[in-house]
C-alpha cells in the first residue's frame, strides 16, 4: 500500500520513520514523546486516538480493495458453528450446530463457486465473494470461491477465543477488525446482494441491520437471500410483526426465500442478461 506517485517534494512519512530508527540512542531518543506520532503504538491506543482508529479501520480496507480494482461483492453470511461433516459416529454433534443444518455448508461452497465464475467474467473486479472470513459457513464461501479459481474477501475481527481466519481467504484480501460497525460496513459497500444462510446471534445481528439500512432507505435495495425458508420461519415469526404493526406488510419483500444455489443465483441474475441486480453503489450512503 505504497504509494509511489507523489506530487509533492516533501520527504515522505516512511523516508522518516526510517530515518528515526538510526537515531543515536539518548535519554531523549529513548522518551516515548519523542517518538513520531504515528509510529507510536502506545500514542495511537489512547483513548483520545478512538476517532482516529476508526477511520484507519474504515479506510485501510477501502484502499486496498479500490487499489485491487474490487468494484462490487456478493456477501455470504451463517453461522461458524454449521461445519464440513460435522456428525461423529452415532450421530452426535459437532461444533455445536443441529446436524440438520450440515447441508448448507455445502450448498454456500456451492453458491461461491458458481458467484466466482460468474466474478472471473469481469476478471474478479465484479461479483467477489466475501465473507466474515472465519469458519463454518464463511469457510464454505471462501472455499467455493477458491473452488473455481477466483479471489474471495475475509473480513475477520478479533475475538476472545482467538478466531483465525479460514485457510481459503485470499490473503491479501484478508482482513482483521477491532470494531464490528466498522466491519458491517465494509460488508455493504459494495454489495450487489447479500446471502444469509443459517445462524446465530451474529447472523441475526448482521441480517437485520442491514435489513433495516434497505428498509429505512440508508442503503439502496439489493437481491437479499434468506436460504432455508423453515429455518427462518422457525426462528422469526415475520408474520406476526406485521400483524403488530412493528413494520409494513410491503417490509416482507425486501428479501426472500431460496433453498439452492441455482434458485439463488437466478434471484441475483436479472432477465437472463448476465447482469446483476442492484447497484454497485449499495452502501455508500451509509
Amino acid at each position: 500500500m505504497t504509494d509511489d506517485s507523489r506530487s509533492h517534494p516533501f520527504r515522505d512519512s516512511t523516508q522518516d520513520a526510517a530515518a528515526a530508527e538510526r537515531l543515536p540512542d539518548t535519554a531523549q531518543t529513548r522518551a516515548p514523546a519523542y517518538r513520531l506520532a504515528f509510529t507510536d503504538t502506545d500514542f495511537m491506543m489512547r483513548e483520545e486516538l478512538r476517532p482516529v482508529r476508526l477511520q484507519l479501520e474504515l479506510l485501510k480496507p477501502q484502499m486496498v480493495m479500490d487499489e485491487r480494482g474490487i468494484r462490487s461483492t456478493v456477501v455470504l453470511m451463517g453461522s461458524a458453528r454449521i461445519r464440513e461433516g460435522g456428525v461423529r459416529e452415532g450421530g452426535v454433534r459437532e461444533g455445536g450446530a443441529a446436524a440438520g443444518l450440515m447441508p448448507w455448508y455445502a450448498e454456500a461452497r456451492r453458491l461461491a463457486a458458481m458467484i466466482t465464475v460468474e466474478s472471473l467474467k469481469s476478471y474478479g473486479r465484479e461479483w467477489v465473494v466475501v465473507t466474515g472470513g472465519g469458519p463454518g459457513i464463511m469457510e464454505a464461501g471462501n472455499r467455493g470461491a477458491a473452488d473455481a479459481g477466483g479471489q474471495s474477501i475475509g473480513l475477520n475481527i478479533v475475538l476472545p477465543h482467538e478466531q483465525a481466519p479460514n485457510p481459503y481467504v485470499t490473503p491479501d484480501l484478508c482482513f482483521n477488525f477491532h470494531y464490528f460497525a466498522i466491519r458491517k460496513m465494509h460488508f455493504l459497500m459494495r454489495a450487489r446482494a447479500v446471502c444469509i444462510f443459517p445462524g446465530g446471534f451474529g447472523t441475526l445481528d448482521e441480517m437485520f441491520e442491514s435489513l433495516t439500512l434497505i428498509q429505512t432507505g440508508r442503503m439502496k435495495r439489493v437481491p437479499f437471500l434468506l436460504f432455508g425458508r423453515a429455518f427462518w420461519e422457525k426462528v422469526v415469526n415475520w408474520q406476526a410483526l406485521v400483524d403488530e404493526g412493528v413494520i409494513g406488510a410491503g417490509d416482507l419483500e425486501l428479501f426472500s426465500f431460496v433453498e439452492t444455489a441455482e434458485e439463488a443465483m437466478a434471484a441475483m441474475v436479472g432477465g437472463g442478461s448476465g447482469e446483476p441486480l442492484g447497484d454497485t453503489a449499495a452502501g455508500r450512503a451509509i
